[in-house]
């Protein structure tokens, strides 16, 4: 049979039937021209079912070998439905044969079905009836009789026709439609929907089942509270008692929200009551005991904000820099929003120093997120039962600081900040850090066991946040249940920015001076944090701000006239002479003197170390309070410098002639670990070969006795240490090379940072040409010996004015 060429338009997400005129939505440019050009010419259209909806251009195997003939009677612009729509009427299935083209729409060809003519049979009548017949009880029980529909059901008598009919009257899978649209068979088709309305009825029985189950049980609570309104309104007409204390505990009971398993226990201890002297000990425990049960938020919770946007702009506008927290937050928001309630709580560990805003971060994430926010302090915190609480047959217990809180705050998903975990105590009234095991593990805390309440309650939806200073004091099975973020100390820029958008604000409204009347310029902020503070956080800062401002606030009642503008030299003047010092370049190339680098908690600093050679017996004495593992860099770098003599120009045989001593100035400041490796190489290296180090060039890395240079840690303080210093070039361990793009861009532009693999290239970047010939065993044999003649003439001089005086006090004898 000859194949006809035809427009088609490929269908998604569902499919048509014929026998009906209806409207078909089209989203594509290629469907809208193939239905204008079928509109165009005789209004014939090939529709058919497109497998994966994702696919724009489809092939021939993305669409089914059936499609419908359809005749186009009109194409609307339809604006409330977001596109256009195509009027078809739907005639009958034909054999899709193949796709021609697919620009400037799809055309394919097609062929006509010989489908034998359908004969009645028992069975196909049985079948119709039983198809209709579940149609009108899905209708009914789904209150959506239309008798209409259901008269045009009835009077199909086709089976064919009668199966198209309900495909299309039906919200049938898309998966089963595909099916339905392929089946040439007709009985086949009408089998396929009465099984569909089958396993609908049964779903549709079970629901109803259940809301009646529900609507019973709503019925028995209503007719039990008309019950006690009604007793109520009969004891107030016989001007009895007002309502008993068990019956107000009774109804706080049933407006918590307990679980089923909480309830029955709780009415339980509700019957005990009732047959206990009210004045008798028990008594007074259980009443506590139900009345701290019925005040906790069981279901009471708040709404979290998912706008993602309001989340970013609120921890930015609370806080400068933590980029790794706030992204950690907004993940967590993210999942929320996709997960609901599947997703648990977080567990977050902020580690770092005092006052880098670990816990202010946690109220800014309550404020982005619309929680509540509680804080419990476990600093010095000794005892278990804080945690868990006590046993209440004990005279004064209480549930234990997590239930209280939650208690407090009347929601069932706050933030609750655990602040300085670490410094948890442990003694004979047990180990909090052993408790919070369970509060703190995910796959636990789901049924959190309260010593008071002995009955579990969920902690899964609660964000908890830790604060430790020092991570390695908190027990290893608690750190592993927690999602440690690291806080490292402000930079100088990231401390100005602070400064000028948050603490100068709040120590002006603070110290009720006017915005306007104070502007402070960063050369003077620049000079507080350099020379009036010394801390990885911001908080001695926040305090020089205030006094600057009382200042300004003394000038302001003394009624002078502002507005003030504040420099360097006025805050000198307000705050006296400077507290600190930071390190700087030297100022000459010198021999034996390198400028290494070092980071502490509050930040990065400039490091000379010293080298002095001397006549002796190769003793080496380190000095500066060095730690041990510094001083084995400098024992490595000195087996270097010995190993490499005869490359380095020098005789093997000085190192056993000359004391070396190694000097780090500053040295009641205690100095550790291994970065300085480098420079106490170059600079041992530059005292026995007479090299200048260039004063320019500060290097960090640890160095091994072969040579080599390996990574290191602090890398963006240091440089940025080495660019306050003065410093133009920066010698780096090569492995750090990755950390220099996450360096603040001044960096990267003003200093020179070069990676480095060997300490040869560490010597050839950082050395000057030599101003003396290498030391060596002869230069301190005619050192000596140029010291012994000196000492000779000298005894010389002072023996020759004795000799006078002898030869004329002679001559005067003689006389």
């Amino acid at each position: 049979m000859e194949s006809k060429i035809i427009p088609v338009v490929p269908i998604r997400g569902g499919a048509v039937f014929p026998g009906v005129t209806t409207t078909i939505s089209i989203g594509r440019r290629r469907s809208l021209a193939a239905a204008q050009a079928a509109s165009r010419s005789n209004g014939e259209l090939l529709i058919t079912v497109q497998y994966n909806t994702e696919v724009e251009i489809p092939n021939e195997s993305d669409l089914a070998p059936i499609g419908i003939m359809a005749k186009v009677r009109d194409v609307l612009r339809a604006p409330h439905a977001g596109g256009v729509q195509m009027l078809v009427e739907l005639k009958e299935r034909v054999n899709f044969t193949g796709l021609l083209q697919t620009d400037p729409y799809l055309t394919g060809t097609y062929t006509p079905l010989e489908l034998p003519k359908p004969e009645l049979k028992d069975s196909d009548i049985q079948l119709m009836a039983d198809a209709i017949a579940h149609l009108e009880t899905y209708a009914e029980s789904m209150g959506e009789i239309n008798q209409q529909v259901l008269t045009a059901t009835r009077s199909r008598r086709n089976i064919g026709d009668l199966a198209d009919y309900l495909a299309g009257l039906l919200n049938i899978p898309f998966d089963l439609e595909v099916e339905l649209f392929k089946e040439l068979n007709g009985s086949a088709r009408l089998a396929m929907i009465r099984d569909y309305l089958q396993q609908e009825l049964r779903i549709a029985k079970i629901r109803s089942d259940l809301e009646g189950e529900a609507r019973e049980g709503a019925n028995k609570a209503q007719r039990e509270f008309l019950l006690r309104e009604q007793m109520k309104a009969i004891r107030r007409e016989l001007g009895e008692e007002p309502e008993s204390a068990a019956d107000e505990l009774r109804q706080k009971v049933e407006d918590a929200g307990m679980p089923e398993e909480v309830y029955a226990r709780v009415n339980k201890e509700l019957k005990r009551l009732n047959g206990q002297n009210p004045q008798s000990a028990e008594a007074g425990v259980i009443r506590t005991w139900i009345e701290t049960l019925a005040d906790l938020p069981w279901s009471k919770s708040t709404d979290d904000n998912f706008d993602l946007e309001h989340v970013r702009s609120i921890l930015d506008e609370d806080h400068h820099g933590l980029d790794e927290v706030k992204e950690r937050i907004v993940e967590f928001v993210a999942v929320r929003k996709l997960a609901g309630n599947q997703m648990r709580g977080a567990i977050i560990n902020l580690n770092g120093p005092p006052g880098v805003g670990k816990t202010s971060i946690a109220q800014s994430v309550a404020r982005a997120m619309g929680r509540k926010m509680v804080r419990i302090s476990l600093g010095g915190v000794r005892d278990e039962a804080e945690i868990r609480g006590h046993r209440r047959t004990y005279i004064g217990a209480l549930p234990g600081r997590l239930i209280r809180a939650l208690r407090d705050v009347q929601t069932n998903n706050p933030v609750i900040v655990l602040d300085e975990i670490d410094k948890v105590g442990a003694d004979f009234r047990g180990d909090p850090s052993s408790a919070l095991l369970e509060v703190l593990d995910p796959e636990q805390n789901t049924n959190f066991q309260d010593h008071y309440l002995e009955v579990p309650f969920d902690l899964s939806q609660v964000i908890f946040i830790t604060t430790s200073n020092e991570a390695g004091r908190i027990s290893a099975p608690l750190y592993d249940r927690m999602e440690t973020i690291d806080m490292a100390g402000y930079i100088e820029d990231e401390k100005l920015e602070i400064t000028k958008n948050h603490l100068i604000r709040k120590q002006v409204k603070g110290h009720g001076v006017e915005e306007d009347q104070v502007e402070i310029e960063d050369e003077a902020i620049r000079l507080l944090i350099r020379r009036y503070t010394r801390e990885a956080g911001v908080r001695q800062l926040e305090r020089r701000v205030g006094s600057v401002i009382r200042k300004v606030a003394v000038q302001i009642a003394a009624e002078k006239e502002g507005p003030f503008k504040l420099t360097a030299d006025d805050v000198r003047e307000f705050l006296g002479r400077e507290k600190f010092r930071y390190g700087k370049a030297e100022e000459n190339d010198e021999v034996g003197v390198a400028t290494g680098l070092a980071v502490s908690s509050v930040g990065g600093d400039v490091l000379a170390i010293e080298v002095s050679l001397s006549e002796g017996t190769g003793r080496v004495q380190l000095t500066g309070s060095l730690g041990d593992v510094m001083r084995e860099s400098a024992q490595a770098a000195l087996t270097y410098a010995r190993t490499h003599a005869r490359e380095l120009g020098l005789d093997p045989a000085v190192f056993d002639k000359a004391n070396i001593h190694i000097h780090v100035p500053d040295g009641a400041t205690p100095k550790d670990g291994p970065s300085a490796g480098i420079a106490l190489s170059t600079a041992i290296i530059s005292a026995f070969t007479n090299r200048p180090i260039r004063r320019d060039v500060a290097m960090t890395g640890e160095v091994t006795l072969r040579g080599k240079v390996l990574e290191i840690g602090g890398l963006k303080g240091k440089t940025i240490a080495a660019h306050r210093a003065g410093i133009k070039t920066v010698l780096l361990p090569r492995d750090n090379a990755r950390d220099i793009p996450e360096l603040p861009d001044t960096i990267r532009e003003e200093v020179d940072l070069i990676p480095v693999d060997h300490l040869n290239q560490v010597l050839e970047a950082a050395l000057l040409d030599p101003i003396a010939a290498p030391f060596s065993v002869s230069s301190l044999n005619s050192e000596k010996s140029l010291e012994n003649d000196a000492i000779a003439t000298t005894a010389a001089e002072i023996l020759e004015p004795s000799v006078s005086v002898q030869q004329k006090a002679k001559k005067k004898s003689v006389q």
